[in-house]
């Protein structure tokens, strides 16, 4: 497994976590150190602290500012979607472990899910290269759009949205290089 292969399975299973990918949603609209995501997500301090090292180690989160406090520092942490990344493929029990991770997190947010606008969509199908990468545009399109407007939590106006996409090509078909999604990628070919 080569440095870049190895770096992606460590990003995968730091963020196959439950609690990791509350805390990646909750720093998209804020800086935040660990004393306040300790508050705003009911941890202890010190276990706020290690998760946020652990994402912060991997590469999913930076350090935004540092402030004195009582004779430390803080560091106030932020995650930042739209930044380029290795790439994220990895073995397949790596991508489980993180789908697994999803599910409980999915599953605990329409526990506490409101009235109110809504899409939930589950597809497996053939469908034309076309089609897919143009699907698989709209959908980077629409989580990036999403994680750019995201604000702190009860900011005026704004309304509380859970969004989880997991889209993938199945063995068969069209494979590899041919398959493959890059964003901006032209569908007309």
């Amino acid at each position: 497994m080569d440095e870049a292969d190895s770096e992606a399975v460590a990003r995968l299973r730091a963020t196959a976590h439950p609690v990791r990918l509350r805390i990646m949603s909750l720093l998209t609209a804020e800086a935040m150190s660990a004393a306040e995501v300790a508050r705003a997500l009911d941890l202890t301090h010190a276990n706020a602290s290690y998760h946020l090292r652990q994402l912060h180690d991997v590469g999913e989160l930076v350090v935004e500012s540092e402030e004195k406090i009582r004779g430390g520092v803080a560091k106030r942490y932020r995650y930042d979607a739209a930044r380029e990344v290795a790439d994220r493929s990895s073995a397949i029990d790596d991508r489980i472990a993180y789908a697994r991770a999803s599910s409980v997190e999915v599953e605990r947010r329409l526990r506490d899910a409101g009235r109110g606008s809504g899409s939930s969509s589950d597809l497996e199908a053939w469908v034309p290269l076309e089609a897919w990468r143009r699907a698989l545009d709209l959908l980077h399109e629409a989580s990036h759009l999403l994680h750019a407007e995201a604000r702190p939590a009860g900011t005026p106006d704004t309304v509380h949205i859970s969004l989880t996409t997991n889209a993938f090509t199945m063995s068969g078909g069209l494979e590899g290089d041919e398959a493959r999604w890059a964003p901006g990628r032209e569908t007309d070919r």
